[in-house]
């Protein structure tokens, strides 16, 4: 099948699941995860939840496990706790939950990032991958990394991947 046939083959609306990780951000306050929210509604796709976890790889876990227990759901975003400092433990907290990865977005968004921020774009630890048929991403929570992951990379195939990750379940 090619790539076009995959994409008219692929579901229209991804229910998705937004979690983001901040010890300081409440939903009001929660810039990054709003602009995931409203980009994914503007595309068609509806929002089935959002929450907030502490910076704590306990938490960070018990988080993505409950919104993956989700039905319904075909993906899910999860915003911060991607740098190095000392409590970014988003990545090394979501990654060994994950029964596949998806090497090549967080390469490609590295690369992207490179293009706006330069060199800077080297301490991102961007991920995604599959659990239980389902797509999980793992991106910055800053607004303007949400939108470069969210515009270039998670929209444009969100269903594709969604579909083929439904494929497992």
């Amino acid at each position: 099948m090619s790539l076009r046939e995959h994409r008219e083959a692929a579901p229209a609306a991804i229910a998705t699941a937004i979690l983001t990780v901040s010890d300081t951000r409440t939903l009001e306050t929660d810039s990054g995860g709003a602009l995931v929210a409203e980009l994914l509604r503007e595309a068609g796709h509806p929002v089935v939840s959002r929450d907030i976890v502490r910076d704590d790889g306990d938490a960070i876990r018990e988080g993505v496990l409950r919104a993956l227990e989700q039905s319904d759901l075909g993906a899910l975003v999860i915003t911060g706790g991607t740098g190095v400092a000392p409590r970014d433990v988003t990545p090394e907290s979501v990654a060994p939950l994950l029964e596949r990865e998806i090497p090549g977005f967080g390469e490609l968004f590295r690369a992207l990032s490179y293009q706006e921020i330069g060199s800077a774009a080297l301490l991102s630890r961007a991920l995604a991958g599959l659990r239980g048929g389902r797509v999980v991403f793992v991106v910055p929570g800053s607004r303007g990394a949400v939108r470069l992951a969210m515009e270039k990379l998670i929209l444009p195939e969100l269903a594709h991947l969604a579909g083929e990750a439904r494929k497992t379940r």
